[in-house]
């Protein structure tokens, strides 16, 4: 298991699961934590800003748009493709189960959070790293969680592993995600059957390939939008 000290990492409230990302992300010569433009950056390494977020991209959005106007900005973001649910009773401490999530995550699993960075992803400065990993999340039976989950809170997330990685950095990079036998023009739900996805994950994705530029609406079958590739 790869080890979650922070080498040097102040103490923001971030779960562990950020912090060993950090870790196993660092590189001899790179600066944790620095300040620039008025934000602290996890990882500074030469020109490039490196910032990791485990979700909630909303609230990068200031901060990322601010720092691209100066600096090469690297978002890393893990997808688990592996997960084990611990189940913890109300004290924390006590372990009631540990098991594998059927769940498997893939790198298209971005576009849930990538939607709310959309207009900043066509920037020449902006790059993303999808990390798939292997993870433990960490239930906690304290009634205080969604309904959903029955109550149970999710307390930590801890990295077990990285599994692989893919860098999105040019429009060539986001187009591969569509296969090439799609018919054009085409529906969500071609798409979805295409890309073996949730109709609603299709939805995200074809969202941010349009602000991109790379796709347009060019009329309606029935009620379905018709989305066509530009080439």
């Amino acid at each position: 298991m790869i080890s979650e000290e922070r080498r040097g990492i102040g103490t923001l409230q971030e779960t562990s699961l950020h912090a060993a990302l950090i870790t196993w992300y660092t590189q001899p010569g790179d600066d944790l934590e620095v300040p620039v433009e008025g934000f602290i950056v996890d990882i500074v390494r030469g020109e490039q800003l490196v910032e990791i977020q485990t979700r909630n991209f909303v609230s990068l959005k200031d901060k990322v748009s601010r720092l691209l106007e100066n600096h090469p900005v690297r978002l890393v973001y893990p997808v688990p493709q592996e997960k084990w649910i611990i189940r913890l009773a109300g004290d924390g401490q006590t372990r009631l189960s540990r098991r594998k999530s059927p769940q498997r995550g893939r790198v298209e699993n971005l576009f849930t959070e990538l939607v709310r960075l959309a207009p900043l992803l066509t920037h020449p400065h902006l790059s993303i790293e999808v990390l798939l990993i292997s993870e433990e999340e960490i239930w906690l039976n304290d009634g205080r969680g969604s309904r959903r989950r029955r109550g149970w809170s999710i307390s930590n997330r801890r990295l077990l592993g990285v599994i692989s990685s893919r860098v999105l950095a040019s429009a060539a990079d986001y187009r591969a995600f569509l296969p090439p036998d799609l018919p054009q023009p085409f529906t969500r739900r071609e798409g979805s059957h295409a890309l073996n996805l949730s109709p609603s994950l299709t939805g995200k994705m074809l969202y941010c390939l349009r602000a991109m530029g790379m796709l347009r609406v060019v009329g309606k079958q029935g009620r379905a939008r018709l989305y066509l590739l530009e080439m």
